[in-house]
């Protein structure tokens, strides 16, 4: 599987690629499967080389596919549609189209269940322990919260996942590609828009 990727567009810088999966870790995940696809939604986990989390045990995706399939994650960041309005160069001649702004990172790798209470405990833990912090600071929810017995039953409805990455490809189309003046324009407006993570980056693009 390919992504098209015009090289102006190309992310290379990996602080901006990990920023992305850790902001929007909710990701899609894409399995061949015979002459089908198999597609589904959760959120996973960045760590060294793989991405760590975990399905619902009546997602059949662990019985359908096989253990070391190859497949891709889709992490999607922020995305806007880019009016020609914006661009103070319109008034000059008018040659510009709508187009649409986005950050997009796709990891290709081998994907791996698991079965154990261990490697269930430890995906959960991972997942809360990053979210409730973020979320919750010192109340955050805890795993010894919930009885133990409960527990139990939770994590028997549930499947680990480990994904091997093998290659990873970032995109950030920020319109990188139009004259200065319009490239300001279109960031300011990302700012009045309240789209925080492409303004950003939008500015540190501006500065290189």
């Amino acid at each position: 599987m390919k992504m098209y990727l015009a090289e102006h567009f190309r992310e290379n810088d990996f602080e901006e690629i990990k920023a992305i999966v850790e902001q929007f870790p909710f990701a899609t995940c894409v399995a061949n499967i015979g002459d089908d696809f198999e597609l589904n939604h959760f959120p996973m986990i960045w760590r060294d080389d793989k991405l760590i989390g975990h399905i619902a045990f009546s997602n059949s995706m662990h019985k359908t596919l096989e253990d070391g399939c190859k497949a891709a994650f889709i992490f999607k960041a922020e995305n806007s549609y880019v009016s020609p309005n914006w661009y103070p160069t319109k008034v000059q001649h008018h040659k510009h189209v709508p187009t649409w702004n986005y950050q997009v990172v796709h990891m290709h790798g081998e994907l791996y269940f698991k079965h154990s209470d261990k490697a269930k405990i430890a995906a959960v833990g991972l997942l809360t322990q990053l979210h409730e912090k973020r979320l919750n600071g010192d109340n955050a929810w805890k795993m010894r919260d919930a009885p133990k017995d409960y527990m139990k039953t939770m994590l028997d409805g549930i499947v680990g996942i480990e994904f091997h990455i093998n290659r990873l490809e970032a995109k950030s189309k920020l319109s990188q590609n139009r004259e200065k003046i319009d490239y300001i324009a279109v960031m300011n407006k990302m700012d009045e828009m309240q789209f925080v993570g492409m303004n950003k980056r939008m500015k540190r693009l501006a500065e290189r």
